[in-house]
């Protein structure tokens, strides 16, 4: 029986022993990791993309870039972006949707606030620019209620369709109606936004 009982204690010992091993070295594992170049990481440190972008780790490029630690954590890079305005300004026209760097779909709507004078007839174009310049869907914004006004008047588009094989960075310019064409009379807000894929 006192040899059953030490050899069930030798048992649990090791037992024991394993699960130490296991578990510390499993904890080793998950808050240090080595880079190619041989430098040590400390994972647990990254909490941002700049982090992981710093600790030398891969990125991928994907829009926004993407970089992910080796415990399997995915840091997506933050794109700070502004509309543009031409011969205008936030106190004549004003996007509600899409955001600035926003993702849209295949199809969307425009929706906002702008100036009665921005509008004529009630309505005013819209075009969406690629990324090589080229305009690759366009449509118009019509008033929602009087534009004879030098209010702000709320606005919202057509249903913007695009080509089915665009995907990355565009441009969403809202311009105001110039029936006059000259020129000097032209105005403008471009958003960049992002196809989604």
């Amino acid at each position: 029986m006192k040899i059953l009982v030490v050899i069930l204690g030798l048992i649990f010992t090791i037992l024991v022993i394993i699960w130490g091993v296991v578990t510390f070295g499993t904890l080793e594992i998950s808050t240090t990791d080595n880079r190619d170049d041989g430098a040590s990481i400390n994972v647990e440190s990254i909490r941002s993309f700049e982090d992981c972008l710093v600790a030398g780790l891969p990125v991928m490029e994907s829009y926004p870039r993407q970089c992910r630690t080796p415990d399997g954590r995915t840091f997506a890079e933050e794109i700070v972006v502004y509309p543009n305005y031409f011969n205008s300004n936030p106190d004549m026209i004003v996007v509600e949707n899409p955001h600035p760097g926003g993702v849209v779909g295949k199809e969307f709507v425009v929706t906002g606030e702008a100036r009665g004078n921005w509008f004529f007839e009630a309505s005013f174009p819209i075009e969406v620019i690629g990324a090589d310049g080229n305009v690759i869907a366009g449509s118009f914004a019509t008033a929602e209620g009087d534009w004879m006004t030098t209010e702000f008047v709320s606005f919202k588009s057509e249903m913007i369709d695009l080509p089915s094989a665009y995907i990355g960075p565009a441009t969403l310019v809202l311009k105001k109606d110039n029936p006059s064409g000259l020129p000097e009379n032209d105005a403008s807000l471009s958003i960049p936004i992002v196809v989604e894929y």
